[in-house]
């Protein structure tokens, strides 16, 4: 870009910094220097680079969304929490929002993940151990006790049963006399990194695809400020992929939800907002930090130029960002406190709207109030000690950060080509491909790949090559981990850590059966029935399913009709 170009695009950008809204705050070192808002190019000076990096708030928002950085709002902490029972972990929660926290993060435990029963067979043993077990309406009542939801942005972290979950929530919050058209928060849904690395689904992909579509029309038309989607590539790092999968197969399926809205006939520039995404943030400081600036890139190009979206709101790629838990160790766990604030600044100098920081006992059991403290501390810490909430995309410009950058985002558009191939379309330029095929597909071309490539287990065969490369690069001393591979001896004791008493599940079982026999049962059966004439058909599933949730209809119930009609999944591994 020329040094006209550049003087152009800085004088853009001061315009709106000078306009934008800014927290009352003292922006010098702690020397006391004065920090600029942003930096770019001296003046005069000619950049080709700047036609990719931009400026903050401007396309391609490699720079982030907003000309004022973290001046202007700074990025929400938002603990990811839940085990035991509804009442221990409203506890937690509140501690957390007193502590600090900004919004709620929610984790299920495994029953609830699966759209289960506490008391069904095959919850034996998992209830209330690696989140908070939901049965019903009533359950979500205890959860968010003496806590306001219209006044607290709340994140769901379920794809699976999602629709249920989310439709108590709504019970909830009407019981709370909360008007539910002013929710705001995020719920996770995204069905496609469970085939391709949680595995945590409930029906063959199609129907999810359309529970997934019924929500995503029933927020948009009704809850405006309520995200329906979170497309997360967590899992799928944490499942083994390289940085570059992380954010190819992540990207991929976020296409693949514009791809379902504009099926629907939904407005791109109205539901594209409502998306979200769910990063890791690993432990290789530097890419972390390219992967989340070409993220955010990618998606505002593929947005604008495929999928027609005009505003910036809908080019925009906001997201959560959650420290690695894969990176953790039992051994030497203190260590783990030092990894975390590695990984959570990396997030920061990516420019993440939302952090979860992991607690170091948490690769042993869930956290202890005094490990969740210290990990709520470590944003603290980052926040208002280090400075890096001065200035915006602080690394901005650096030969390393920004080749790095165009390196993670060359190898995604790579992956983007083998996905489009998949379903049938092949070229050089995958945003291209996806555009001029649109109208080849029942939903879209990548779509179209993604089922089959979880069809055939090629997502599955990807991720198991990266991470059995990286535990070879372990195990031949290539790469490192302190504690583990290097640098065994220690001085520390083991740790105390929480453990969750059977009477959890016990006392889960009496409770569920006490409410199905206080419950109208006539009414939940009329509310079942309900919810599978609409899945025969083609009526929005999303009130049917909120009408069971008033009346107290359990999720392993309302899943249960589901998957009476649907059936379940079974996967291809592909290797």
């Amino acid at each position: 870009m020329d040094a006209e170009s550049i003087a152009e695009g800085r004088e853009r950008w001061a315009k709106r910094y000078a306009s934008a809204a800014k927290r009352e705050a003292d922006f010098t070192t702690l020397s006391g220097l004065e920090t600029e808002p942003a930096y770019g190019p001296p003046e005069g000076v000619a950049d080709p680079r700047m036609e990719r990096i931009g400026w903050p708030g401007e396309f391609p928002f490699t720079r982030g969304l907003y000309p004022t950085g973290y001046r202007g709002r700074q990025w929400t902490i938002r603990q990811f929490s839940g085990f035991g029972n509804a009442e221990q972990t409203n506890a937690r929660y509140k501690m957390l929002l007193g502590a600090g926290g900004g919004g709620l993060s929610v984790a299920f435990d495994m029953p609830t993940l699966m759209g289960r029963d506490s008391d069904e067979p095959a919850s034996l043993g998992e209830v209330g151990h690696c989140g908070v077990a939901i049965d019903s309406t009533a359950d979500m009542d205890r959860l968010f006790n003496g806590i306001d939801l219209g006044a607290v942005t709340t994140s769901m972290t379920i794809s699976g049963p999602a629709v249920p979950i989310f439709c108590m929530y709504l019970a909830a919050a009407e019981r709370q006399g909360v008007d539910i058209s002013i929710l705001d928060g995020t719920l996770q849904t995204d069905i496609h990194k469970e085939y391709i690395a949680q595995k945590e689904w409930l029906f063959p992909p199609e129907p999810h695809l359309r529970l997934i579509g019924d929500l995503m029309a029933y927020c948009a038309e009704r809850i405006p400020r309520y995200k329906p989607l979170s497309v997360s590539g967590y899992h799928i790092r944490e499942a083994g992929s390289t940085a570059a999968q992380e954010l190819a197969f992540t990207l991929a399926d976020g296409f693949s939800y514009v791809e379902l809205g504009l099926s629907r006939g939904l407005d791109v520039d109205r539901f594209a907002p409502g998306l979200s995404f769910f990063f890791d943030a690993h432990i290789d400081f530097f890419e972390e930090i390219a992967k989340f600036r070409a993220a955010r890139r990618i998606w505002a190009r593929w947005l604008r130029d495929v999928y027609g979206a005009q505003t910036d709101r809908a080019q925009w790629l906001r997201f959560h960002t959650q420290t690695a838990g894969v990176s953790l160790t039992a051994q030497q766990p203190y260590n783990n406190v030092v990894r975390t604030a590695v990984e959570a600044l990396a997030a920061i100098m990516g420019g993440t709207n939302s952090l979860h920081t992991n607690a170091l006992d948490e690769t042993l059991a869930l956290p202890t109030d005094q490990s969740a403290e210290i990990a709520l501390r470590t944003q603290s810490v980052l926040r208002d000690e280090t400075g890096v909430t001065n200035v915006a995309d602080p690394l901005g410009g650096s030969w390393y950060v920004e080749a790095l950058t165009d390196r993670i985002e060359a190898e995604a558009e790579r992956i983007f080509l083998q996905i489009l191939a998949l379903g049938g379309e092949t070229g050089d330029d995958p945003a291209a491909v996806a555009r001029e095929a649109a109208d080849r597909h029942e939903i879209g071309p990548v779509t179209s790949g993604i089922l089959r490539g979880i069809e055939d287990g090629w997502f599955n065969a990807e991720i198991a090559e990266a991470a059995f490369t990286y535990q070879q690069q372990l195990e031949d001393g290539t790469k490192h981990i302190v504690g583990v591979t290097e640098l065994h001896d220690t001085v520390t004791p083991d740790l105390e850590i929480l453990r969750i008493s059977g009477d959890i599940e016990r006392d889960q079982r009496t409770v569920l059966e006490t409410r199905r026999a206080d419950r109208d049962n006539a009414a939940v059966e009329r509310a079942l029935a309900d919810i599978v004439a609409a899945a025969q058909g083609s009526t929005n599933l999303i009130e049917p399913i909120l009408e069971a949730a008033r009346a107290e209809a359990t999720l392993g119930e309302i899943c249960g009709a589901l998957r009476e009609e649907w059936g379940e999944y079974r996967e291809t591994t592909g290797i």
